[in-house]
């Protein structure tokens, strides 16, 4: 299964929800690998903590492997084995029971590019390969309309990989200005839609492959909360309920999300990954904010929720 997570602004918690749902996958037991398409900031290594990939590697990442013709395209990207090298020490020993966790960096200083023909014909040997190694593979993309979402677009349409299934997250806060923008990144004008149509797509099947995840999102009732003046959590509870119908005029509501993750503070003060040392152990995170992550880890693989995708 491929998994494309994106969102139309920075700042949305798109990488580190991803990071953490992989990491949740595979301590389930699941074959994962996360593909760093954020090609003009690929910083997903310091979320795992891999040292000398934290801004990508210098040579031999995905950009490399996508647009260096003296490459063979049969030939693998670059991969890290997160259990083995992220500086991390509750990382290092991969826990019993649990699958792979690779993560496939981009070049350091590699730069968006706009895909051709060539780039696209290693992308799809790419998917092609790697779904049929790993249970999920999920690629970060950048954020807006970028090329890289044009790219693995144009991929997921190609004859070869139609047999693939593939799934979309388009992650956003729970803000008044980060709604509309993913309505607008998934709906509007050269949106996720109509650049996928216009690759070849069907556009039913593509729309109902969509999900929205909300991060960052304060519930008015949580135990957190509770030192508030009762005027703030009415206030607080008012523009919960503004956000609702906001979302709902943006298609972008309830029934169109697959998952909700709590602000934390954790991943306030700093992108990581978030294990269960971190919340019993050290009581540094939330216990909702990991049963978040494996609510969205374990709801990716459920069919019924992905009805005609």
């Amino acid at each position: 299964m491929l998994v494309f997570a994106a969102s139309d602004k920075g700042g949305t918690g798109r990488s580190v929800t991803s990071c953490n749902v992989v990491y949740r996958s595979a301590l389930a037991g699941s074959n994962v690998c996360y593909l760093d398409f954020d090609f003009g900031s690929p910083t997903a290594g310091s979320i795992f903590q891999i040292t000398d990939a934290a801004r990508g590697v210098r040579k031999g990442g995905l950009h490399s492997y996508l647009l260096d013709t003296n490459v063979a395209p049969t030939g693998e990207a670059k991969r890290i084995d997160v259990w083995s090298r992220s500086a991390r020490a509750s990382l290092r020993q991969r826990p019993p029971g649990s699958g792979k966790l690779m993560l496939f960096p981009g070049d350091e200083d590699g730069g968006e590019f706009g895909p051709d023909k060539e780039a696209l014909r290693r992308c799809v040997h790419l998917f092609q390969a790697l779904d049929e190694e790993f249970d999920m593979c999920l690629i970060d993309l950048s954020a807006g309309r970028s090329y890289a979402t044009q790219l693995v677009l144009e991929a997921t349409a190609d004859p070869a990989l139609r047999g693939v299934t593939a799934r979309w997250l388009v992650f956003h806060r729970w803000t008044r200005q980060h709604i509309p923008a993913a309505g607008g990144l998934v709906y509007g004008p050269n949106g996720i839609l109509e650049v996928g149509v216009d690759a070849g797509h069907d556009r039913e099947r593509l729309r109902a492959a969509i999900k929205f995840v909300r991060t960052a999102v304060v519930d008015p009732d949580s135990v957190e909360l509770s030192g508030l003046r009762p005027a703030q959590v009415a206030w607080l509870r008012d523009c919960d309920e503004d956000l609702r119908n906001l979302a709902a005029t943006w298609q972008v509501g309830r029934s169109a999300v697959i998952g909700t993750v709590p602000l934390d503070p954790v991943l306030q003060w700093r992108e990581q990954l978030i294990s269960d040392d971190d919340v019993v152990a050290r009581d540094i995170a939330n216990s909702s904010t990991v049963e978040a992550f494996g609510e969205l880890s374990r709801r990716l693989a459920v069919d019924d929720d992905w009805i005609g995708a």
